[in-house]
């Protein structure tokens, strides 16, 4: 545990980052199965928010683990700090002003409840929308896109999410996606619907 540290505050604001970009500071929490279409949607939203001039950015749970997370495994406790510590960065983009896609198969409730509780401070404001990317394990497992449900049932790979180990569905979710009867594009629409109508794509007033 580290000590002898102090939070050094900035001379420009949450408020005054907004402003600049035109838009509110968000983290969208893509939780599902591995192929459920988490990342799919993700970059497709990034794309079209970019389209409309917003900042925003990626989170992978694939790309995360080439680098920040790269030293941890699959178990439940490297689960847990894997999901802590990209909350923490979600944190930080979401300070910043940018609206953040994170797309994360993040399989147990409690570790998105506490992200959802470190970016809903007492400001008032919805900082985590948590968007349940829905598709049965037998979709996933058509998809398959990496081969890893073959692997799993194989045994090759433990701990794996639907197969080997479990995944809690989110209760109360702010979006559901059931990607297994919807487009990319009609997913992509509804998700814009909803940062528009929730004022995220614009500076809110002070």
């Amino acid at each position: 545990m580290a000590t002898n540290i102090t939070w050094h505050n900035s001379h420009v604001s949450r408020s005054d980052r907004e402003r600049h970009l035109n838009q509110r500071g968000v983290t969208l929490w893509f939780t599902g199965l591995s192929g459920s279409g988490k990342s799919t949607l993700a970059t497709a939203l990034e794309r079209d928010l970019l389209l409309h001039q917003k900042a925003t950015y990626v989170l992978d749970g694939d790309n995360i683990r080439h680098g920040l997370n790269k030293d941890l495994g699959f178990g439940p406790t490297d689960r847990q700090e894997n999901i802590r510590r990209i909350g923490e960065v979600c944190n930080l983009f979401t300070d910043a002003g940018i609206i953040v896609l994170a797309a994360f198969v993040s399989p147990y409730k409690e570790d998105r409840d506490n992200v959802r509780r470190l970016l809903n401070t007492d400001d008032g404001r919805n900082n985590f929308i948590e968007v349940y990317v829905k598709a049965s394990v037998e979709t996933c497992e058509e998809r398959d896109p990496k081969g890893l449900y073959q692997r799993a049932r194989a045994g090759e790979i433990p701990n794996f999410t639907g197969i080997s180990a479990p995944f809690e569905e989110p209760e109360n979710p702010e979006v559901v996606m059931s990607t297994g009867d919807n487009s990319v594009e009609d997913c992509v629409a509804q998700l814009m619907k909803y940062l528009t109508d929730g004022g995220y794509l614009s500076a809110r007033d002070e």
